[in-house]
């Protein structure tokens, strides 16, 4: 399992986690495609909005490997914002890759965008 060094482990005063420490011994978690409703708290909404800021800021628009990134809050996101890089692609694979959806994350978070610390 790739480790991305320097990627946040978590959203700064927070326990919203972005990073896990070692892969799971009972298996890899698959990335699915979770439902983002209106009613969601505000501080699950800043917790998107700051992982796809570190996404954007260690990624870019260039494809990614899953590696270390929390299973979780990547599915809060696939599917719009990140989508898969390679054909076929395996949610149940550390080594899956992913890209940003530049417009879609633009338009949903741009606030990740702007340079600003969240």
């Amino acid at each position: 399992m790739l480790k991305h060094r320097g990627f946040p482990g978590r959203l700064p005063g927070t326990d919203f986690q972005f990073t896990i420490r070692r892969p799971n011994p009972k298996g890899v978690t698959p990335i699915t495609q979770r439902e983002r409703f209106r009613d969601r708290r505000p501080a699950d909404r800043r917790a998107d909005a700051g992982f796809m800021q570190a996404l954007w800021e260690n990624f870019g628009d260039q494809p990614f490997e899953r590696g270390n990134l929390d299973a979780g809050r990547l599915s809060w996101l696939f599917g719009r914002e990140v989508v898969a890089a390679e054909d076929p692609f395996d949610p149940a694979s550390y080594e899956a890759f992913l890209v940003i959806d530049v417009a879609v994350a633009q338009l949903s978070f741009p606030e990740a965008f702007d340079g600003g610390r969240l």
